[in-house]
C-alpha cells in the first residue's frame, strides 16, 4: 500500500459505510438530490478524507484535528439518517443497522483520536 491511510482499519470501516450511504441515496426520492441526498453523501465522504488527509505526513496535533472533522461528519451521517428515517426514506432494520456501524465507526475515530 502506498499511502498510509490505506492501512488504518477506521479509513476501511470509513470508506465501506460510505458505499453503504451511496447505495442508500439512490433510492431517495428525486426531490431530495441537491437537499438530503448532497448532504449525506458529503458527510460520508468527508468522514473518508479527513482520515485520508490528516494522516499523510502531517504532525500528530494535526492528525488530530483532521480525526476530529471526521468524527463531526460521521455524526452528520447520523443525524441525516435520523431525517431520512423520519421522512421515511429508510426503514427501521436499515436504519439500525446503518447507526450501529456509524456508531462502532464513532468509537474506532474517537480510540485513534486519543492514542495519539
Amino acid at each position: 500500500m502506498a499511502f498510509r491511510f490505506e492501512e488504518l482499519q477506521v479509513w476501511q470501516k470509513a470508506l465501506d459505510l460510505g458505499e453503504q450511504i451511496n447505495k442508500l441515496t439512490k433510492t431517495f426520492p428525486k426531490d431530495e438530490i441537491y437537499i438530503l441526498t448532497s448532504q449525506i453523501k458529503r458527510a460520508a465522504d468527508s468522514v473518508i478524507l479527513n482520515i485520508a488527509e490528516g494522516s499523510t505526513g502531517q504532525t500528530k496535533a494535526v492528525f488530530k484535528v483532521f480525526l476530529g472533522y471526521s468524527l463531526r461528519s460521521a455524526i452528520e451521517v447520523v443525524s441525516c439518517l435520523f431525517i431520512a428515517k423520519k421522512r421515511k426514506y429508510i426503514e427501521d432494520a436499515y436504519f439500525s443497522e446503518l447507526y450501529t456501524e456509524y456508531e462502532v465507526l464513532v468509537k474506532m475515530i474517537t480510540a485513534l483520536r486519543n492514542s495519539i
